[in-house]
């Protein structure tokens, strides 16, 4: 299953923005938590097993 490589989220500055923003005043600890619990809930709204395993093995390649 092919996955989007390229640019497609509407004001990508901007969600990164608001990210980094709400982590500003936490520990890594729960900077790592929050992004745990963000990808979970992002992989349940995708809910396509095949689109969330080629998400897994997308991220994980190594330059």
């Amino acid at each position: 299953m092919a996955l989007k490589e390229t640019l497609a989220i509407a004001d990508p500055d901007g969600f990164y923005q608001e990210l980094i923003e709400s982590q500003r005043d936490m520990s890594e600890d729960e900077q790592q938590l929050m992004n745990a619990k963000l990808v979970l809930i992002l992989a349940n709204e995708v809910g396509d097993r095949a689109k969330i395993s080629a998400a897994i093995k997308l991220a994980a390649r190594r330059p």
